[in-house]
């Protein structure tokens, strides 16, 4: 669902812009207020984890595949406003580094995917489990928040390609929100599956969004940075090369309506490591296992930077 450049026009840019930098910034001054700095690295963890799992896209019908957002997952994991930041840095290094995503289109993805995605998903998320009891709700609330997340999305995205001009509402809605109903079944289910795991294999994450909580203490932090990383490059070096190469619903959605021939044919500022492939290697999968590494490293780093620079300084003790 990453928009690429040309899809959008001038005005749609700059609303989406703005509306995601408004988001992101409540959500960057929530998390400054309200984080356990011994909950950093988690945060980092989890921003590599969802990068990793971006790229494995999984088939559906009509030649067309998907991939995890995440947005509700790490929510449920960390907290709604740790969610937003994370999911915002992993989609500005795929778009900087990997040019996935516009760079002018930057701003309308962010609102899309980190804002609209995991606000609406996780509000879903909470009122299924006002609703249905504690353990079963989780996974329940959980699923269900995933689904609308990934459907809601691709609303938004189609009501910016209808203002921009790119598609007629009567066609692209039903298209957008048709093949997306069937990708957010796939975020559903492996969004609960996430948790189920955790639930029989390190519990104490499910509340670690929660304030004096084990994972929130860094109890345990560094077996789940040492497990969790090893498993998110265990995914880009042996699943990553092999995941679907169908286009993604926006994709499958822009040729079916023919509005694909609007993408700029280059981008506007040219990627180290385009299309998730190293250059210089002949052998696509190694390429591709390789970017995958060099992503998750890198998503983890800018993370620690960016959570760590938003924690606020120790105040001075007053002078008795």
């Amino acid at each position: 669902m990453h928009i690429p450049d040309g899809f959008l026009d001038t005005k749609t840019i700059a609303v989406t812009s703005v509306l995601a930098a408004a988001g992101v910034s409540r959500a960057l001054r929530n998390v400054s207020r309200r984080s356990d700095p011994r909950q950093i690295p988690l945060m980092g963890l989890a921003a590599a984890f969802v990068f990793v799992a971006q790229m494995l896209n999984f088939p559906v019908l009509g030649g067309t595949s998907g991939h995890l957002l995440g947005g509700v997952l790490i929510a449920v994991l960390l907290g709604l406003d740790a969610a937003v930041v994370v999911m915002t840095i992993v989609l500005v290094v795929q778009c900087l580094l990997f040019a996935d995503g516009g760079l002018l289109a930057l701003g309308a993805n962010i609102f899309n995917m980190a804002v609209v995605a995991t606000v609406a998903g996780y509000t879903v998320y909470a009122g299924v489990r006002r609703v249905l009891p504690a353990a079963y709700g989780r996974f329940v609330g959980a699923a269900c928040g995933a689904w609308a997340s990934t459907v809601l999305a691709s609303v938004c995205c189609t009501g910016e390609l209808v203002w921009s001009g790119t598609v007629a509402w009567e066609l692209g809605i039903p298209a957008m929100s048709g093949i997306h109903m069937v990708i957010g079944a796939g975020e559903a289910v492996i969004t609960g599956l996430v948790l189920v795991a955790l639930t029989k294999l390190r519990p104490e994450l499910l509340d670690a969004g929660s304030p004096g909580s084990a994972a929130a203490a860094g109890t345990g932090w560094k077996d789940v940075l040492i497990h969790g990383s090893l498993l998110t490059i265990a995914l880009a070096l042996f699943v990553a090369p092999f995941a679907s190469g169908w286009p993604d619903g926006l994709e499958t959605v822009a040729a079916a309506l023919g509005f694909d021939a609007r993408a700029l044919s280059a981008p506007v500022l040219p990627a180290p490591v385009a299309d998730y492939r190293v250059p210089g290697i002949g052998s696509l999968p190694v390429a591709t296992a390789l970017a995958g590494v060099i992503g998750a490293v890198l998503v983890f780093g800018v993370s620690l930077a960016v959570f760590r620079a938003i924690q606020p300084k120790s105040l001075p003790r007053r002078q008795e």
